[in-house]
């Protein structure tokens, strides 16, 4: 009892110690806007009373760490009120009426927004997704609803460990790791992206964590010798040339050196650039003069150069990376930018909420964001939520590349899209009807992969149409969905599904009349239309399924036959269950898997 006591107070002193900590932190905001956010405080707290985090803290620590790291960024007061209240409508019992009467439908919008789906009667990866487009459809009103979640998501990784539940744990650092950090890097929140990174990699990639953790601790100091020398050296050149800079000596963060090895191919002890500068000048024109005393001081590498202030990325960053040689032949990345850009690198467009700060020539805003724009546009289009979920995966928070159109209007793209992606993403029917391209006025192939800064030229002609194998060289949803709308429409002989090509050719089917008749009793004993399956005649779905006596893999030989009621069964052509099939030969049809580059997902074709 007394040990109870003992914990009981110790958790109020440290709940009281934090209060005080986040009131001293709310200096930056004028006394009628603290006043404002500590209401906020006071109701959170008495509404998250009785309430405990797995780790056994008071719940009200979680909203006001959450808080604080929004206050860290100079955010503005309504998004640190909505971070302190962000879990009432979820863990508590008011609802919107009480919240929107209290605190205004200003900020009773920044909650909801980040207040997840709560209907017990649908599944609960369902659920999740149906919260997830909320999300990111309030989003689309209000981008401060995605950056008091990320900081939300910043806090709860940075307490996983709490969780008891490995498998529940290991499902929250996958998603941070596939949406939540990709979203932080979409609106430039660079520093964010990577602490979250760095928390997925801890549980995701426990070895690997532990290893480069231990491996940049051990190796810290010497490293960090070598650059202040580096530093040294380039604060007296620029000084000479008669540039004012700050320079600073940055780790890499422990995600990105993961990626190093795993993208390289190599061995931790094979990575030499685990460390860069930074360097911070008063103007662009300095940023350039800058360029030049950096490379008189060091060879740099060809092909490590990049001019992000003259075309910068579509989440506003901004800044000359070059990668110089030593004399002892070390890779060093240097990063060149100016205040404003520095600014905008680390806080993206939070530096835009910036309290009592104005926005600057070199930040960027909400409206002018490329992942905005995207999901502006998503937002339009009528879409399941299966089909949401695809779309924000591959096409919206995939890594990606930016081109230009000839009148210089950048276009961001998924990684490893072509000449017919641009097409499409400009408008549908100059996708229909390209019939070549220019990347810097040189003829390249349509299916060429593009690459970043490009500027890409559409050659039309309205004799031209898309084509069936453009489907395995697209690698966006837009471009994708459009040509197999295209191909439906026009083509008789082939159909095409979300995730199958369907060509009807004689020579391949032994019986073309008896399939016939065998598929559509098939399709119309179908009854389950919400898996992926294919449109024939514009009738009924019919499915695939791989059978499980056999369980063929990419890569292994198959055959395909239609079974009533259950669509395309696929087997191994090994399986000795093939033998017991009545009328296979009548039966059969030809599938093949469809190699697809990106992450090596397959697909079938059936002829």
């Amino acid at each position: 009892m007394e040990q109870e006591e003992h914990t009981l107070i110790l958790s109020i002193e440290a709940l009281e110690a934090s209060i005080r900590h986040f009131t001293g932190c709310l200096s930056i905001y004028p006394r009628s806007e603290r006043r404002k956010i500590l209401n906020a405080l006071h109701w959170s707290r008495k509404l998250h009373e009785n309430q405990k985090r797995d780790s056994g803290e008071p719940y009200i620590i979680h909203p006001l760490k959450v808080a604080e790291t929004l206050i860290e960024i100079k955010m503005d007061p309504p998004t640190i009120i909505g971070a302190l209240l962000h879990d009432v409508l979820e863990d508590t019992d008011i609802n919107r009426s009480n919240l929107e009467e209290e605190f205004g439908t200003e900020i009773c919008a920044l909650v909801d927004g980040v207040t997840k789906i709560n209907d017990i009667s649908i599944g609960k990866n369902t659920r999740k997704a149906i919260s997830l487009r909320k999300m990111v459809w309030a989003m689309v009103e209000d981008i401060r609803v995605i950056i008091i979640k990320l900081a939300d998501r910043l806090h709860n990784m940075s307490t996983l460990q709490y969780i008891n539940n490995e498998q529940r744990r290991l499902n929250i650092a996958r998603e941070c790791l596939e949406i939540y950090a990709p979203m932080a890097g979409k609106i430039g929140m660079n520093t964010l992206k990577s602490d979250l990174e760095d928390f997925s990699l801890k549980y995701l990639k426990p070895d690997y964590y532990i290893e480069i953790k231990d491996f940049v601790i051990l190796n810290k100091d010497a490293r960090s010798r070598y650059l202040e020398a580096m530093k040294e050296q380039l604060l007296q050149a620029a000084a000479k040339a008669r540039i004012k800079v700050t320079v600073e000596v940055r780790p890499k963060h422990f995600y990105s050196i993961y990626r190093k090895i795993k993208d390289r191919n190599k061995l931790l002890e094979e990575i030499n650039d685990l460390l860069g500068m930074r360097v911070i000048c008063e103007s662009i024109s300095d940023c350039y003069a800058m360029l030049g005393v950096v490379h008189q001081l060091w060879k740099p590498n060809e092909g490590f150069f990049k001019d992000y202030i003259a075309r910068p990325k579509g989440n506003g960053y901004q800044s000359i990376h070059t990668t110089v040689f030593t004399s002892d032949e070390h890779a060093v990345e240097i990063q060149i930018r100016s205040k404003a850009m520095h600014e905008t690198a680390e806080y993206g467009v939070a530096a835009h909420w910036a309290y009592k700060a104005r926005k600057k020539p070199d930040q960027i805003s909400p409206d002018e964001l490329a992942v905005m724009k995207q999901l502006q546009v998503l937002k339009q289009q009528k879409q399941n939520i299966g089909e949401f979920l695809n779309v924000i995966k591959q096409d919206v928070l995939r890594n990606s590349i930016i081109v230009y159109t000839p009148k210089g209007e950048p276009i961001e793209l998924p990684e490893g899209a072509t000449s017919i992606d641009f097409a499409y993403c400009i408008h549908t029917d100059i996708g229909n009807q390209c019939m070549g391209a220019k990347a810097n006025d040189t003829i390249i192939p349509l299916t060429r992969p593009l690459q970043n800064f490009q500027t890409i030229q559409i050659l039309t002609s309205q004799k031209a149409h898309p084509h069936i194998n453009w489907l395995k060289h697209v690698r966006s949803t837009r471009a994708r969905s459009k040509i197999r709308a295209w191909l439906n429409r026009h083509e008789t002989d082939i159909v095409i599904g979300r995730d199958i090509v369907a060509q009807k050719t004689p020579a391949s089917l032994q019986s073309q009349k008896t399939l016939k008749k065998t598929a559509r009793k098939s399709m119309q004993e179908v009854a389950d239309k919400a898996k992926v399956g294919i449109s024939m005649e514009n009738q009924h779905n019919i499915q695939i399924k791989i059978s499980r006596c056999c369980t063929p893999s990419p890569g292994d030989r198959i055959i395909g036959y239609i079974s009533r009621g259950r669509g395309i069964i696929v087997h191994k052509n090994t399986c000795p269950n093939l033998k017991g099939i009545a009328n296979l030969d009548e039966r059969r049809v030809h599938v093949e898997w469809e190699a697809y580059t990106h992450k090596s997902v397959c697909r079938f074709i059936i002829r």
